[in-house]
This record gives structure tokens, sequence and C-alpha cells, in this order.
């Protein structure tokens, strides 16, 4: 088996469709998404549209469910997110609705977003000094909470990482197609930075009964993706976009 693993795409069409077309190159037999697709002030609608064009497993992310759950006090209050809802109509909210929390792949892999009891929290980094620190082993295997997939696929973080534990288990994720820095300040403020603009996800192929993870970085005409992010007046997006780090 042979496939990509995409995640974090962020409504960023412009570094989705440079990594569909580096994925085709590579001969996957199959496309995964691991969530947070349409959130953010690029181009849902044309995300979404591209994404129907090709047959790909797709899992549930915080920020989708962010966007289905979004109540009128919440979309007044937020610019980027009436742009988003205004700009996707009905059908992406109902597909997104109807996205899987999680999703066991097969009886060795297993897909989530966060965790897989908790789409918000991180399975690999520890965030409570402001940036991210790998967990250690046995704190990844608690929030694993029994998961004993040989492959675990995870996204949320933006940040590429294959983690091996002590029960023969590999964590991957893919990092973000997207947007490659962000500042949030839930569980507490803090950074994500990839130092770099170009989209990022994973080939992964099953070989002898191991994994062979390849963290892939495509560049992409960055300019358009700024553009739309200008029109709607979101400047932390352009720098994050532009240069992989935070304000």
């Amino acid at each position: 088996m042979k496939f990509a693993v995409l995640s974090d795409i962020h409504s960023n069409i412009f570094a989705l469709e440079a990594v569909i077309a580096d994925a085709k190159k590579h001969s996957v037999d199959l496309m995964i998404n691991l969530g947070d697709i349409l959130y953010g002030p690029i181009a849902p609608r044309a995300t979404y549209d591209l994404l129907m064009q090709h047959e790909i497993v797709t899992i549930c992310g915080n920020q989708d469910r962010q966007i289905y759950e979004a109540k009128a006090e919440d979309i007044a209050s937020n610019s980027t997110m009436k742009f988003i809802i205004d700009d996707l109509g009905v059908d992406p909210i109902a597909w997104m609705k109807s996205l899987p929390f999680d999703f066991q792949l097969n009886d060795d892999v297993y897909l989530c977003h966060g965790t897989p009891d908790d789409d918000l929290i991180y399975l690999l980094e520890n965030v409570e000094f402001g940036y991210a620190r790998l967990r250690s082993d046995s704190e990844i295997i608690k929030l694993l909470n029994g998961q004993k997939s040989k492959l675990i696929c995870c996204g949320h973080t933006h940040t590429p990482r294959a983690v091996s534990l002590t029960t023969g288990q590999v964590i991957m994720n893919p990092g973000s197609v997207g947007l490659q820095a962000y500042t949030d300040d839930e569980p507490v403020v803090h950074s994500m930075e990839n130092f770099n603009s170009m989209a990022s996800y994973s080939v992964v192929e099953e070989t002898g009964g191991s994994w062979n993870i390849n963290h892939i970085k495509v560049p992409y005409d960055v300019k358009q993706a700024v553009s739309e992010c200008e029109k709607r007046n979101r400047m932390d997006w352009v720098h994050f976009l532009t240069t992989g780090r935070r304000i």
C-alpha cells in the first residue's frame, strides 16, 4: 500500500493543487485528508470543489466542526467566518457535517485529527511553554487511550513528524498543506512554525511490515494565496504564508 497523507489545507486551493499534482507523480494508491479543510480567508468553496473531483478518504478537523457549529453571534463577530459561510453555501457545510471524527483505514492504519479522543489536543506536541516540544513516549501512549494500530496518522499541529513508540507503533503527521505557521491561544498562547512557505504532505508506503514515510515540501504560487488574504484584511495570514514564522 502506498498513500498520500494530507492535512490542514485551510482553504488554500493553490497549495492543494500543487500537492495533488505532486502526489500523482508518486503513483499513490490512495489519498487521505486528516481535516481542517475549508477554514481560512483564501478560497473555501473552490477548495471544496477541487476536492470533490478526487476520491479522498477524509475525516473531520476541529475547524471544520467550528464552521458547521457556528452560531449567528460567532459569524457576526468573526469576519473570516462570515466570509467562509457566505462563500461555501449549503453543500460544503453538509459535507463537513457528514465527515467522521476518525477512521480505521484497515487493521494497521488509523486516522485522527488531534488524538483518538479529542480533535483539539495535540497528540505529539506539548505547547505549555508557548512553543512545541515533543511529548514523552509515555505521554503519547496515554493519549492514544488504547488505540493499537501499527501506524497512526494525525494532523492539527501543522508540523511534519514521524515518531516511533516503545509499543512498536509509528505516529506520523504530514504537516499542513495550506498554512506553515500560526499562533493560537488554546490551551495557552503558543505558536507553530515551519520556517518556509512550501506546502507540506507525506507519502507513506508499507514495505515488508515497516513504514517508509517521506515528508514532502512542494513549492506553489504563494502570492495567489496572499492576494486572497489581503482582500480579507488578514495580514497575519499574509505573514504566516510568506515566512512560515510567527509574528
